[in-house]
């Protein structure tokens, strides 16, 4: 069978996608390091990662894309098993353990970049629902109708948002407490009448 040449970079920009995955862990390098230290790192060159990604921030974002997939398998396959609190408190976990801090810190990073220009960062962007469409489906499995249910989610991840770029910003400062009482307002749809 012959590639298009189409399919042929796919598999190269995949095939390097893993090798920066693989040199850098759970780690997501610097926005302040250049592409160059970047390629040395993952024992490429740095006209490979422009080729295949554009600039630095899309080598970031397409890092982050994958990494936060990986998380997400792991965090739907907890989910499959758990309550809709279980998974805030997994997703809690999984994003404020000290080894995250660099992707927490890069999210945003690109996050702040895809606000400017969307259409640079469509990959990134399209995966950002996944784990309220999870959250959704637990609180619809939990008995919320699908409108309440991903309003709730839509809700829950923005307030978890909103704390992890706080501990980005003010370490220390976060508080479980502040997980619980999202949790705690999780309950309050449940109890009031519907639209």
């Amino acid at each position: 069978m012959i590639l298009s040449s189409t399919e042929r970079k796919g598999d190269a920009r995949e095939r390097l996608l893993a090798r920066l995955l693989d040199a850098f862990d759970e780690a997501l390098p610097s926005p302040e390091v250049s592409l160059r230290e970047i390629a040395a790192r993952a024992e490429t060159s740095h006209a490979l990662l422009r080729y295949h990604f554009g600039s630095l921030s899309g080598v970031l974002a397409a890092m982050l894309t994958a990494q936060r997939s990986r998380d997400n398998e792991v965090l739907f396959e907890a989910a499959r098993q758990g309550t809709f609190d279980d998974f805030v408190a997994a997703i809690w976990r999984t994003y404020t353990r000290p080894e995250q801090l660099s992707r927490v810190r890069g999210f945003f990073h690109v996050a702040g970049l895809a606000a400017y220009t969307p259409q640079d960062f469509r990959e990134f962007i399209d995966s950002l629902d996944d784990l309220t469409k999870m959250l959704a489906s637990l609180a619809e499995r939990e008995g919320l109708d699908a409108k309440q249910a991903l309003t709730m989610a839509t809700v829950t991840i923005a307030a978890i948002r909103g704390l992890l770029l706080q501990e980005v910003l003010t370490p220390g400062v976060h508080s479980e407490d502040a997980v619980a009482l999202i949790l705690r307002m999780s309950k309050i749809p449940r109890t009031c009448p519907g639209p």
